[in-house]
């Protein structure tokens, strides 16, 4: 690779170059005769850059200076002799004689922490995926089921012992799984257990384990904790290749003050604009154009050399609100219209949406939003953000918060799971339990559960199945198929014994088998955004704290009747009004004995009687489970 081209250095100086890691960072080449890798750095300002690294023993006197293309910042040239894996890093010197040590912000591979260096690497990785991308690029995934399981590479297995395998945690736990090893283990148990992605906390390189990833250091380097940049490409070339989509958390948001990475990057502020309010960090310059093309590119990046399925935006409420986490009132900016957005980052996300919703088709854009902010999943064009989906937060905190709640009080409640329907299909939303709602003192989903043992795991089975019946994709972080009583930490793996127990073996059986029911009825997710896929039978029946309403397919041909209990009495001839006439069968129950519950199930077929309730002509009567729920499906023949 040679000297970089004029037009691509413009186009990344004014934000719109999306391709950027070809030329920036470290490429191997030839260059007059010679072996080596070419060096390309935005440094604007400085006096001088220079590469140091193993190539010269880290001397900071004869390294390679590398040349500024005209007045752009941009700071290039070609190290003879460095070779693949080498250490390196920038050395700038500023127009005050200040010396900076900064790592590559484009490398493809950094030192395993707690070193800071870069590594040179070029990427190399024989796909066997085109099946899948191919059919990717032609599918609706709104109209497809979306049950996400999301991980954590380090906690989600452990090898026994710090010296088997990969590098252990700095606090203990076990040592790592590489990606391979991670690959070769969890895409089996993903497709056995019925999810159809994977959502990956970030892999991309980070200083502290603790930062659980979402404070970068190296937006282009997969972390080294786990192994090799193609490590990770076998994990997700073997989940496409089982059926399982890879969706990438990603952090445009902000970036950590770590000396080695993206902060004060030239001794002032470069990639910055503000000290983050919240989290210690610092927030994107979105205002110039630099910023934008390291951070666009890097978006593409993932989908280009990762075939990435999706991208989930953290943290996105933080970079729309200039005063995201500001409590003093003097201490507030504001925009040019005299409000609070950051006009500067919603611009970015606009470009990036479009961007990815033109290029990649099939490719799904999550957000990550907690506010009011309108038309995140509505195009650009009308305005909105032109996110694919939006994470719902609201219904996350209200279900939560109900489930929490003991049976005695839950009457007084009940809105709080009925809210949910006033704006579900205001955005095209996903139902996430993520990982934030089982730390920090918030307990484990099942610790969440008020009663005793077997209330707690009724308790937990419901809000699997209001989850998997209520409208929108599903979403849940491990351990919970599980049942894992204790909180999520990310040093050390989740608790496989607990399985060695019959409630956790039954509760992890009983969401495979939800998972599987999920994928083998459409009318779960074939009209999971509109109001035609749902319709309420009775919401208002808060005194026996039960809900019910229909599901249906897009064409209304096919629908399931939900019926939820969130009481601990069992209710027998409950009569409940039905869409249509005829027989119907309970086709899920999450009371069977098999999954732990007290089997009061409904076996036989149930005609439906020309009996008017809940304002339709036709009626069946049923018994609903304690603490649980039941599915039922006319019989078509």
């Amino acid at each position: 690779m040679g000297k970089p081209e004029k037009d691509l250095l413009y186009l990344y100086n004014i934000g719109k170059y999306y391709n950027a890691y070809d030329i920036f960072g470290a490429h191997a080449g030839t260059e007059r005769g010679k072996n080596g890798f070419r060096f390309t750095v935005w440094a604007p300002g400085v006096e001088s850059v220079t590469v140091i690294g193993e190539y010269n023993d880290w001397r900071i006197d004869d390294g390679v200076t590398l040349r500024e293309e005209g007045t752009t910042g941009i700071w290039s040239g070609f190290v003879a002799g460095a070779w693949e894996g080498m250490y390196y890093k920038y050395l700038l010197r500023t127009k005050t004689g200040k010396l900076i040590y900064k790592a590559d912000p484009f490398a493809f591979m950094a030192e395993l922490r707690p070193g800071t260096a870069s590594r040179t690497h070029t990427l190399s990785y024989q796909w066997k995926d085109a099946r899948w991308m191919e059919r990717r690029g032609r599918t609706n995934h709104f109209e497809q089921p979306k049950n996400i399981y999301e991980v954590h590479a380090g906690s989600w297995r452990r090898h026994e012992s710090d010296d088997a395998g990969a590098p252990g945690n700095e606090e203990g736990g076990g040592a790592y799984y590489t990606y391979r090893e991670l690959a070769d283990e969890l895409i089996p148990y993903v497709k056995e257990m019925g999810y159809t992605h994977i959502e990956l906390m970030p892999v991309m390189e980070h200083p502290y384990d603790g930062s659980w990833g979402y404070q970068i250091t190296g937006y282009y380097a997969v972390t080294s904790r786990f192994g090799e940049p193609e490590g990770l490409m076998y994990l997700i070339d073997k989940a496409h290749r089982s059926g399982i989509g890879v969706i990438l958390d990603w952090v445009p948001g902000h970036f950590c003050r770590d000396a080695h990475g993206l902060g004060m990057f030239t001794g002032e502020k470069l990639y910055e604009k503000f000290d983050h309010a919240q989290w210690g960090t610092y927030t994107f310059d979105y205002s110039r154009g630099e910023v934008r093309s390291f951070l666009l590119s890097n978006s593409v990046f993932w989908l280009e050399k990762f075939h990435a399925d999706g991208l989930r935006v953290d943290g996105v409420t933080s970079m729309l609100y200039l005063n995201f986490g500001v409590d003093d009132p003097a201490a507030k900016i504001y925009n040019e219209r005299g409000t609070e957005e950051n006009l500067d980052a919603s611009d970015f996300l606009r470009e990036f949406t479009t961007m990815v919703g033109t290029d990649y088709p099939g490719v799904m854009t999550i957000a990550e939003e907690s506010t009011a902010w309108p038309m995140v999943t509505k195009p650009p064009a009308d305005g909105g953000l032109g996110f694919h989906y939006k994470w719902d937060m609201g219904w996350m905190n209200d279900t939560l918060r109900y489930f929490s709640t003991d049976f005695p009080f839950r009457p007084g409640c009940h809105n709080l799971l009925t809210f949910s329907m006033m704006y579900t299909f205001s955005e095209n939303f996903i139902l996430a339990l993520s990982h934030d709602e089982v730390v920090h003192g918030k307990a484990s989903l099942i610790g969440k559960m008020p009663g005793d043992y077997w209330r707690q795991f009724a308790g937990l089975r419901l809000l699997a199945l209001y989850q998997m019946t209520h409208p929108g994709a599903k979403h849940s972080f491990m351990g919970g198929e599980i049942a894992q009583f204790i909180e999520w930490r990310y040093y050390e793996p989740l608790e496989w014994f607990l399985l060695r127990y019959d409630s956790h073996a039954k509760h992890r059986n009983y969401i495979k088998a939800l998972n599987n029911f999920y994928l083998s009825e459409k009318t779960l997710w074939s009209c999971d955004h509109d109001w035609k896929g749902f319709e309420w039978i009775d919401a208002d029946n808060n005194s026996q704290c039960i809900l019910s309403f229909a599901r249906y397919s897009a064409s209304h041909r096919s629908a399931d009747v939900v019926v939820l209990n969130c009481d601990v009495q069992t209710f027998h001839d409950y009569r409940i009004g039905v869409p249509k006439p005829g027989v119907y069968r309970e086709i899920f129950n999450s009371d069977a004995v098999e999954f732990g519950g007290s089997g009061q199930i409904n076996g036989a077929a149930i005609q439906a009687e020309p009996v008017p309730w809940h304002g339709r002509p036709w009626s069946i009567r049923v018994t609903v489970p304690p603490v649980g729920g039941a599915v039922f499906k006319r019989a078509t023949k």
